[in-house]
């Protein structure tokens, strides 16, 4: 049986965010949103939203249960200030907390996600089958014989 710690994090989530285009839809407001304050610009992929999903997902279920809060500092970054103004030093900030919590909310509307009481967002079963699912069919995708003791 692979899972989803047997492939490559990278490869996973492009095959998720592939089968996760047909289940859940982009927001309007989101070809306007940073994803938070670090950034100067929206995110230019076509298919961010869905990317994003499909991290959030595999997230979730190495992580889980787990909240908005820490998911937002996972995803942050060095805040610089802008290009042209350099006025105090870096420092860390956390990532913009909607994005993040819309999604999850339409994670948990497909069923692959549930809210554990005072704990946070945990993996359900039909969650952990959908990436076990995209992870074998990563595998075989995959042309790299250090991998094949796994299939």
């Amino acid at each position: 049986m692979v899972t989803i710690y047997d492939v490559p994090a990278d490869a996973l989530i492009e095959e998720v965010a592939g089968r996760l285009e047909d289940r859940i839809e982009q927001p309007d407001w989101m070809a306007f949103a940073k994803t938070g304050q670090t950034r100067e610009l929206p995110p230019q992929q076509d298919n961010f939203w869905f990317i994003r999903g499909a991290s959030l997902l595999r997230k979730v279920a190495m992580n889980g249960p787990v909240g908005v809060d820490r998911l937002s500092t996972e995803y942050g970054g060095r805040k610089r200030g802008s290009n042209r103004y350099r006025v105090s030093g870096t420092h860390s900030d956390s990532s913009g907390k909607k994005i993040i919590r819309t999604l999850l909310q339409q994670l948990e509307e497909e069923g692959l996600i549930e809210t554990a009481k005072g704990e946070g967002r945990r993996i359900t079963a039909e969650g952990t089958s959908f990436l076990d699912n995209a992870a074998s069919d990563v595998l075989t995708d995959l042309d790299r014989p250090e991998l094949e003791r796994y299939a």
